[in-house]
Order: C-alpha cells, then structure tokens, then sequence
C-alpha cells in the first residue's frame, strides 16, 4: 500500500500542510524541519501523486493586471486595451479573464496581489506603473515573480524597468550563471520624450524652466526628471542649476501640480514655462496659475506628459508627450498569452512623441509679465 501524506507528517511530527510545502518548495520552512520531512521521505520511501501535483501546479484562464490607480486614465487606458487583447481572436485562441488589481503604487500591495494570484495559479501577471526604487521592495517583488514564472505563468512588466535576478535564482548547474527570468519588459522612452521636451521649451526661447516632477523614488520620475536635466546641461551647467532650483516633487494628481505651483509662485522666483510630470499634474499647474492672473502661454507656457485624451480638450490644448498606452496594452496581451515570443532580451523599449499644441509659446518679452 502507497505511504501517504500523512504517514509522512506523523513520522516527521509535523502538520500535512508542512510536508506539503517541502514537497512543493519556495515556501519558507525552517531547516530543521525541513530536515527531518526530507528525512521521512525517504526513511518511508513516499512517492508523490504524480497527476495530482501536475494538476495542482496547472494555471489558468485568470490573467492579473496590476495598476497603481484605475481610475487614472493613464491605467484605464492601459488596461481596457489590455483587457480588449486578451479577446479572442479568431483564431482558435482561448478567452482569457483580465482581473484588475488597483495597488495604488504600494509595493506591500503588489507583493499581497501578487501572492493571491500565484495561489489562485494565474495564467499570467502583468504589472503596470513605476516601480519603487528601494532594495527591500525590489528584491521582494523579484523574488515572488520569480516563484510565479517558474510555474510557467508569463509575466509581463509594462512601464517599469528590468528588475534583477533574486538571491539564490540559479540555473542548477553550479558553475553556470543565472540566467535572465523568463520575464517580458514594455518600457516607454520617458528619458527621450522629456528631453525632447525641454528642447521645444529651450528653442522657443525659455531659459527659467519650472519643472514638477513625480515623487522621488520612483522609476519613472527618475527617467522624466534624468531626461529633462540632460536637455538642460545641453546648454550649459549654469543653465542646469537655475533650473534645478525651480524643481518640485509632488505625486502624480491634479492637486499635486495646483499645490506646487502655488509653492513656486510663492517663493517668489521668476519662471516662464512649467514642465509637469504627467497631463493630469498640469491641469492643477493651469489652475494655480490662472487663479494668480498669469495667462497662458503668454506669461508661462504649461506642458505636460502622457497625452491622455483631454489634452486636445484644454484651453489651450496641452503641450505633452506621447505615450503608447494602447500600443503597450496590446504587446503586453500579446507577451502575457504566448501570442508574442520575447524579444532578444526580453526588452522592448515603445518611442514617445512630442506634441506641440497651444499651451507653449515663446515667452514673454522681459518686464512686460504681469
């Protein structure tokens, strides 16, 4: 008669569920415990449910799509295309169930998600958004997707860079190196598209730039703000430093860019153009600055970045780049499902675009603002 389970938990003196997490791997067991299950194993001579692990370990239909906030355009853009790719085809594809997780840019959240869809064996994950740039939550993050995609689940990172290889990620041959997970990139050129930026606000004549900036410590803030200082230190680190004085950090919301501006207007330090960190910030910069009389783009140009669809419905339409949120939504349908290998790398970088529109102009000759 086959040992069972439970045979092997009374002779360990452990729980069914602790022999079980030995047997499955990548659950944290003490070593001594560990030890003696091993040991029971064998002294026993157990011999797991071949067919029934394989079910255990079988995914889904479920596709998990984490967002920092869905009622972002920015993510709703990214996600209803997502969602909208994952769709049958026609071609013999399965339907799939985007199930949208809103984190609200938390890596506890992400990590918290992230541990329900493994249990709930996903067929795939794609992560969305900026990513916090601190060791503690980056080494977390890449060490719970790597337990996913060794069950052969995609995962897709769209928006966020490469994360690295977790401690201990080996190939199981000792003198090897480890190699690169089985993990698909969607990056967006953010560095180019605020150099770019800042270029059109540099050629229209603008020497005292303002720029709000995201929140300090994430990926995309650092790439935007690291694009815009290399267009400024183009033309000079006098330049550069004048600007960086009239640097604000703020989060990514409309309140956000009303309350940094009126913090630079306060300081009293004069400017002619404000950058902002995405459009949705550069409503609030509008804001703040027609409630203090100064016209736009006659006193200050206002641009922004993302291009979400109320860009062309402001007064005047927003200065912004372009982002290819529903080009990325597809790619990452695509990479998540199989439809797409991964490319040489597993990296692939979409361009942004500038698009100039009403709210930038040369500025104002000087003494004749308001």
């Amino acid at each position: 008669m086959a040992v069972t389970l439970a045979e092997v938990a009374a002779h360990a003196g452990v729980s069914s569920a602790t022999v079980s997490r030995v047997l499955n791997g990548g659950y944290p067991v003490a070593g001594g415990t560990r030890t003696r299950v091993e040991q029971a194993v064998e002294e026993l001579g157990y011999i797991a449910n071949g067919p029934a692990r394989a079910l255990a370990a079988a995914t889904s239909d479920l596709i998990g799509v984490l967002v920092h906030d869905v009622a972002d355009s920015f993510f709703g853009i990214l996600a209803g295309s997502l969602q909208g790719a994952l769709a049958p085809t026609g071609r013999g594809d399965a339907r799939r169930l985007a199930v949208v997780c809103n984190t609200e840019g938390a890596p506890e959240t992400e990590l918290a998600y992230l541990a329900l869809l493994e249990g709930q064996r996903a067929g795939g994950v794609v992560l969305t958004g900026g990513a916090v740039e601190e060791p503690g939550p980056i080494h977390a993050l890449a060490a719970r997707i790597a337990r996913i995609a060794a069950t052969g689940a995609p995962v897709v990172l769209c928006g966020r860079p490469p994360l690295p290889l977790p401690t201990g990620h080996t190939t199981g041959h000792p003198s090897g190196p480890s190699p690169a997970l089985p993990v698909a990139t969607v990056m967006f050129d953010d560095h180019g598209g605020a150099f770019r930026l800042a270029e059109h606000l540099l050629t229209l004549g603008h020497r005292r730039i303002a720029y709000i900036a995201g929140p300090p410590g994430l990926s995309t803030t650092r790439e935007r703000l690291a694009g815009h200082r290399a267009a400024l230190l183009r033309h000079g680190p006098a330049l550069h430093e004048a600007c960086a004085a009239l640097t604000v950090h703020a989060g990514f919301d409309r309140s956000a860019g009303y309350d940094a501006t009126r913090e630079l207007l306060r300081r009293g330090s004069p400017f002619t153009a404000v950058a902002a960190a995405n459009d949705t910030v550069a409503t609030g910069v509008a804001a703040a600055l027609r409630e203090a009389g100064i016209r736009i783009p006659e006193d200050v140009s206002v641009a922004g970045f993302d291009d979400l669809p109320f860009c062309v419905d402001t007064a005047p339409a927003l200065t912004t780049v372009r982002v290819p949120l529903r080009e990325a939504g597809v790619l990452a349908a695509q990479l998540v499902t199989g439809r797409r290998p991964l490319p040489p790398g597993g990296i692939t970088t979409l361009p942004t675009e500038l698009m100039v529109r009403g709210s930038t102009a040369p500025p104002p000759a000087e003494g004749s603002r308001p």
